[in-house]
């Protein structure tokens, strides 16, 4: 096993319900997706994956609903190890799943509701501040 360097990151609670939908990679992303500020679009050849506040969505898209955002504080250079392993460890150890997306800057990680409290708990006792 390899030695992630120990960080103590600030993450900010973002205001919000997100969800995850999954739609046709052959179709443009629609128009509600730009409504919201926070918003993530993945294209594959598999799938056209969109996070962005639950409420945007159009009632007839298929998605998976119930999850809340941390955003890292950044920004990170794109040589800095160990900034998600930070994050994931502690949450993997008190298994709780969880979803990333990164941009040029930061990351952010999307955690079931459910789960939600249990993961600020764990993230806190790894000795990241969050707001």
């Amino acid at each position: 096993m390899i030695d992630v360097p120990k960080r103590n990151l600030k993450l900010t609670s973002l205001w919000g319900a997100y969800a995850i939908c999954q739609l046709d990679p052959q179709k443009s992303p629609p128009e509600w997706v730009f409504k919201g500020d926070i918003y993530s679009i993945t294209r594959t050849p598999e799938e056209l994956s969109i996070i962005c506040l639950h409420e945007q969505i159009p009632e007839h898209i298929p998605c998976q609903p119930g999850w809340r955002a941390l955003k890292v504080e950044g920004p990170f250079n794109f040589d800095e190890i160990g900034v998600l392993a930070s994050l994931t460890e502690p949450l993997a150890a008190a298994q709780i799943s969880l979803l990333t997306t990164s941009t040029f800057d930061t990351d952010y990680i999307f955690i079931q509701d459910v789960n939600y409290n249990q993961a600020l708990k764990a993230l806190r006792a790894a000795g990241h501040h969050i707001e």
